[in-house]
């Protein structure tokens, strides 16, 4: 008999559901772009209520595909996944179920403020938490979203001293509203330690809250969510949800759940190109403390029971995104897939070198008062220049992590170098030119899977995983097996690779310091 397991897939700008075959296959899905609010420069928001639509609107839409195109999903919908974007922080009433603010997206940096302090105030300045949580202390994670919140709206002081005040990233909200939120009598408040470990207030080593972080913040430990592992029975779809009485049984942040949907094991990598770009490698069940610029984090943990896959993880704020900022407020392209198009019409970027440091720079930098550059223009530059040096700007920045992360791994100095295979994924590796220059400008070959919406496929693998549809064994089974793969090989010589990486490197110099200037 047939069976499917759905994957919702709630990222920083879209909103999509998903439905896999017992082949893993996507079979219906649908997604929905929702509104991205920039209240002042270097401020992102979302509305958590929107967010809630789009989730309702792409699964109650994929059930009707799913009749329409004479697809029985009711009764043989086994379980659902959830994968979210990471960090985006939202304060709640436990009574009415309101927010009471908008969500605080992770790519915000509003927090610089808070984060100066906490370095000055903490022994051990912007690495004092580093040794329990693998994080430095930056606006990045959700840590310094919350105090935010907690200073600076008071409905959100106010609930907190009332007892009505929840706490959560994206997963911990949809899990609460998705298993009936406020009208539920067994409020399930949760979130995965994939989730957790990005709050910068969950020790690496036991996936619990450190209680000594919350009393160094000042944040209450009864409005955190329960952690949970990512293989796991969470709950039922309530009422008022398609789908009611399915089993939520799976939840990972959304490059975590990359890393399931390749089934990237110890000693192996992947890259997510969406509105960041996300890379991690998988160091197995050691804990590995980075020294050059990197995060150590969780890849995953398939069961209660189950060994923690630790990594460590290069995050790149601003990737697709640079190419929404071409389409939206530039006006160079009409659509986000038009810059291949467009970068395709000159040779080579003619010179010009774009940083995209909109708020900052992340790994390996961690440089908040960075802000965007582009640099090499002249009168010679036009917009397939400008194209061009905005996707090379997505594979400078990865080949820079990537460099960290050998250095890392043989404990010193090291290039990017040698027979390495980069898996990547994401709406933007569709894009064969940005394939090719990053394999151009990394120096190792680049493969994409047939199947790049590997977010969701992780999702969907943790659910299946949870209720028994497929055993670890046959999720590697499915990955080896998934279907033709594109590899991209470097086509540039050594010399012109570092030459231009040089480059690159000075005009990341250019853009730091910059901050004050919008002040």
């Amino acid at each position: 008999m047939a069976t499917f397991v759905g994957a919702i897939d709630q990222g920083t700008t879209s909103t999509r559901f998903i439905l896999y075959d017992h082949a893993a296959k996507p079979v219906v899905s649908h997604q929905l772009e929702f509104t991205q609010i920039y209240p002042q420069a270097g401020w992102v928001e979302h509305d958590p209520i929107e967010i809630l639509a789009t989730v309702h609107t792409a699964m109650k839409v994929v059930l009707t595909k799913a009749t329409e195109q004479g697809i029985q999903v009711q009764g043989k919908l086994k379980a659902v996944g959830i994968t979210n974007q990471r960090e985006t922080t939202v304060v709640w009433s436990k009574s009415t179920g309101k927010p009471f603010y908008n969500a605080i997206v992770w790519m915000d940096g509003r927090t610089s403020a808070i984060c100066r302090q906490l370095e000055e105030k903490l022994p051990q300045g912007g690495r004092h938490f580093v040794k329990t949580c693998g994080l430095p202390i930056h606006p990045y994670f959700s840590a310094t979203k919350l105090l935010w919140l907690m200073e600076s709206v008071p409905e959100v002081k106010t609930a907190i001293e009332s007892g009505d005040a929840l706490f959560g990233t994206i997963d911990t909200w949809l899990i609460w509203n998705l298993t009936g939120g406020a009208n539920s009598e067994t409020t399930i408040h949760v979130t995965d330690c994939s989730n957790a470990s990005r709050t910068m207030l969950m020790d690496l080593e036991t996936l619990q809250w450190h209680e000594p972080t919350l009393k160094s913040l000042g944040i209450p430990r009864s409005i955190l969510p329960k952690i949970i592992s990512n293989v796991e029975m969470i709950g039922e779809i309530s009422e008022g949800w398609p789908f009611v009485g399915v089993a939520l049984a799976g939840c990972l942040g959304d490059q975590h759940a990359a890393m399931l949907g390749h089934y990237c094991k110890k000693g192996e990598a992947k890259s997510t190109y969406g509105t960041g770009c996300f890379i991690i490698s998988n160091t197995g069940e050691q804990i590995v403390p980075s020294n050059h610029g990197l995060l150590t984090t969780i890849s995953y943990k398939l069961g209660p029971d189950s060994p923690t896959n630790y990594g460590l993880e290069g995050s790149i704020a601003i990737a697709g995104a640079a190419v929404q900022w071409l389409r939206d407020n530039l006006g160079i392209i009409k659509t986000s897939s038009e810059v291949e198009e467009v970068a395709k019409t000159v040779s080579d970027a003619g010179g010009v070198y774009f940083v995209p440091a909109f708020s900052g720079l992340y790994a390996p930098w961690w440089r908040d008062d960075a802000r965007g550059v582009l640099v090499g223009i002249t009168r010679y530059t036009n917009k397939g220049h400008i194209a061009r040096a905005t996707l090379e700007s997505m594979c400078f920045q990865a080949r820079e992590v990537l460099t960290s992360m050998k250095a890392d791994a043989a404990g010193g100095d090291a290039k990017v170098e040698g027979e390495f295979l980069l898996k990547v994924d994401g709406g933007a590796t569709v894009n064969n030119l940005l394939m090719q220059l990053q394999a151009d400008l990394l120096g190792s070959s680049v493969v994409r899977p047939a199947d790049i919406e590997t977010t969701a496929l992780g999702a969907a693998y943790a659910a299946g995983l949870a209720v028994g549809i497929w055993t670890e064994k046959q999720i590697a089974e499915l990955t080896a097996g998934s279907g033709a793969s594109s590899i991209f090989h470097p086509q540039v010589t050594e010399d012109e690779r570092e030459r231009r990486y040089q480059s690159w490197n000075k005009a990341v110099e250019r853009s730091f310091g910059l901050a004050d200037l919008a002040s």
